[in-house]
């Protein structure tokens, strides 16, 4: 009988001993290993995405991230698309709105009314949805070309800029389809600011 107990007791206690070790062993392997490998391989294929895609201006300051979007009250830039979260990272995501909620629909009735205001020369037949619509995750920081280029007249009177200048801005910070296949054609707004900023500051 005791031979028996010692024998489990001893069975039991090797079991512990091992699952301690595989445990010790999965931690340092999953917990430092495996992050340090990644993150070294990341900097050293592709470092901007690794440090967080930044932008920086013509003195080298960082002035945000090309994966989120920013707010811009200025009239004189591009306007992004609407953000309920006003573009903050650490809060992603938005109200899952029906087309037929009220909050919706006063915010959308909101976003036209300003439109108006800020843009006279372009009826709002001619306004793309995706400049009063929230994105998935509110952090958005492209808008279609078209959106963009429905802007041209109002930002083209406030900069000093002919709107055959921005309308060459647009084309060149257009970026295409992912692979030439995925995705919409798009613009990112930051990046269309600066390259505003870079020619009226000269």
């Amino acid at each position: 009988m005791n031979k028996t107990l010692n024998m489990g007791m001893k069975t039991m206690g090797s079991s512990l001993g091992t699952a301690i070790k595989c445990s010790v062993v999965l931690i340092v392997l999953c917990g430092i290993v495996y992050p340090l490998v990644c993150t070294g391989v990341a900097q050293l294929l592709m470092p901007d995405k690794a440090n967080g895609s930044l932008i920086q201006n013509s003195k080298g300051e960082v002035v945000g991230s090309e994966l989120i979007g920013q707010n811009f009250t200025d009239p004189k830039y591009f306007q992004g698309r609407v953000s309920s979260i006003e573009y903050k990272a650490e809060a992603s995501g938005t109200n899952n709105y029906a087309p037929s909620n009220p909050d919706l629909l006063k915010r959308t009735q909101e976003s036209i009314a300003a439109w108006k205001v800020s843009n006279p020369d372009v009826p709002v037949s001619k306004l793309p949805i995706d400049l009063i619509t929230n994105s998935g995750s509110g952090l958005d920081p492209h808008i279609t070309p078209e959106s963009a280029k429905v802007q041209i007249p109002r930002i083209s009177k406030l900069s000093g800029l002919s709107e055959a200048q921005l309308g060459n801005l647009v084309k060149a910070n257009t970026e295409g389809r992912d692979l030439g296949v995925f995705g919409e054609p798009r613009v990112n707004v930051l990046k269309l600011n600066l390259a505003i900023n870079e020619i009226v500051n000269k």
